[in-house]
């Protein structure tokens, strides 16, 4: 993820630090989490997100309100409790927040986003 452009680029770096700050994930798993919503969410492919958040986090970066309590049961099932959602769901939502951010940024600057 490149360093965060324009005028809000300190409230987005400090939303970044938080939601990649320490938690009950390894920083590591929320940094691929975002970098592959990120990806996923400008229209682009790239590394599969961490087993078993792939579905998830391609849902929350292309259509988060098609995520169903049935998907996040699935999760929890599967030994993540309500605290690791959590982070790799905001995770998801901030790189697919910055995905289109700088998909829209190269539009307007009449660029292709790599």
């Amino acid at each position: 993820m490149k360093n965060p452009p324009g005028r809000y680029a300190k409230f987005t770096q400090g939303i970044l630090d938080t939601v990649l700050g320490s938690g009950h994930t390894p920083s590591e798993l929320r940094k691929a989490v975002m970098a592959r919503a990120a990806r996923f969410a400008s229209g682009r492919s790239g590394a599969p997100a961490p087993a078993p958040f792939g579905n998830y986090v391609d849902k929350i970066a292309q259509h988060a309100y098609k995520v169903t309590d049935e998907d996040v049961t699935s999760l929890q099932t599967a030994g993540n409790s309500d605290d690791v959602l959590f982070e790799v769901t905001a995770a998801a939502a901030m790189g697919a927040a910055l995905g289109r951010l700088e998909r829209g940024m190269a539009a307007l600057e009449g660029r292709e986003d790599d």
